[in-house]
């Protein structure tokens, strides 16, 4: 778990930053922390306790599109049929199925261990306001268990709409953001650079944050960023502004790579790293796998002082067909894919406490006296448990303990169709 660092009370944490503490709990809160007691010699304790973390939090998906790949898969794996499929859906969405998809989606995310999801909701076209308005009932239904935050998710230059200005002013009075597409899937536009100056002038009028796709690419390297960055440089905002993917300016040579990373440190730009959606879309070619990946230089950005949150993004949608909301899941494929040591407090701030800021959360993620007895305990010792493979595990929510789930449907499927002595298979 988190711990406060500068509770001088708590023991040193061992080469893998743990430390073994006893904890009180009162009316749902944390009332104090002690130091585990160290177990009797030839006693028959478990070595270490299960290694326990602070609910995680999801600082960007797309809950209006999950579960949908199965109707309208993407076959190539491109950004570009991602793009088609995802107009089809959208096209013949209803009400009833988005609800139940979604829905769906918040039941994984809490039973296994998110607090909060912030979500990008397509809104603009015919169904645009549809999507805002079941989103926004599940937001409310789901505000006991878990915050969900809502974002606006279009081109650019919608926000300087009639439609888009109505959608913007509904937004910030839920306490939703602004969104937008800068570059990749919708192409470059001269007129980008007016519309994301007109974007965050319309989020500063309305006190909504702003959070933006931009850079989801491997071309125009950095581009989206460094107009954010010139439309802050010419009027300084108060709300908050995050871009989401920023994957192509890893591309960059190091020495402009940095350059570009300190303008953002300067401007306090937020950045999520969304390496699971950017890894299977981007410069996918037929004859050669990538050398050459993109993603968020996360390292890089953390070293400048910018505050990094890591993602799950899609869920087996058009743009990536993996996935199940479950942050640990997450968190397992960005050790490998980023290098983040979840033993050090940058490897796991960005699923903690760095996507709590982001956020603006009113909870930072760290377990000290007054703080919520949330936990989530795992079926895991240590960090190489952890990553070995994905734990089962138990959830605390204000003290009380979520019951277990029952089995999950694949495997009431594999009982039925096994007795049947029939199964699936890939056709060679």
């Amino acid at each position: 778990m988190l711990l406060d660092g500068r509770d001088g009370r708590l023991p040193q944490g061992d080469g893998d930053g743990l430390v073994s503490v006893v904890l009180e709990i009162n009316a749902g809160r944390i009332r104090a922390l002690h130091p585990a007691p160290e177990p009797e010699p030839e006693s028959n304790s478990l070595a270490a306790p299960p290694l326990a973390l602070t609910p995680l939090v999801e600082p960007h998906a797309h809950l209006d599109k999950a579960f949908s790949a199965a109707r309208f898969p993407n076959r190539d794996g491109t950004i570009e049929a991602a793009l088609a499929a995802n107009q089809a859906e959208t096209s013949c969405r209803t009400a009833e199925d988005l609800e139940q998809r979604a829905e769906r989606a918040l039941m994984r995310a809490w039973r296994q261990g998110l607090r909060a999801i912030r979500s990008h909701v397509d809104c603009s076209g015919e169904r645009g306001d549809l999507s805002l308005e079941v989103l926004d009932g599940l937001r409310r239904r789901w505000a006991d268990r878990l915050e969900l935050q809502l974002v606006g998710l279009v081109p650019i230059h919608h926000w300087g709409t009639e439609q888009g200005r109505l959608q913007a002013r509904w937004l910030a009075d839920r306490g939703g953001r602004l969104g937008g597409v800068i570059g990749a899937p919708f192409g470059i536009g001269r007129g980008d650079g007016q519309a994301v100056l007109q974007t965050l002038r319309l989020a500063d009028q309305l006190g909504c944050g702003v959070d933006l796709h931009l850079d989801e690419g491997v071309s125009h390297r950095g581009r989206g960023v460094r107009l954010v960055c010139e439309a802050l440089e010419r009027q300084r905002l108060q709300v908050p502004v995050v871009c989401s993917h920023a994957c192509s300016m890893a591309l960059l040579p190091p020495r402009a790579c940095q350059r570009l990373v300190d303008r953002m440190a300067r401007l306090a730009l937020g950045v999520v790293a969304l390496p699971s959606t950017n890894l299977w879309l981007l410069d996918r070619r037929a004859e050669a796998t990538p050398s050459r990946r993109a993603q968020a230089p996360i390292r890089q950005l953390q070293n400048s002082g910018v505050v990094v949150a890591v993602g799950g993004d899609n869920v087996q949608d058009a743009w990536f067909p993996g996935g199940d909301f479950d942050p640990l899941e997450v968190l397992r494929l960005a050790v490998v894919a980023s290098h983040l040591h979840p033993w050090s407090r940058q490897g796991l701030g960005p699923f903690t406490t760095a996507a709590s800021q982001l956020m603006q959360l009113e909870w930072d993620g760290i377990l000290r006296p007054g703080s919520p007895a949330d936990l989530v305990v795992l079926d895991a010792q240590s960090w190489t448990d952890l990553l070995a493979r994905t734990p089962q595990r138990r959830i605390l929510r204000g003290g009380i303990w979520l019951p277990k789930p029952e089995r999950e449907e694949p495997a009431a499927l594999l009982r039925g169709w096994g007795e049947a002595g029939l199964a699936s298979g890939l056709v060679h």
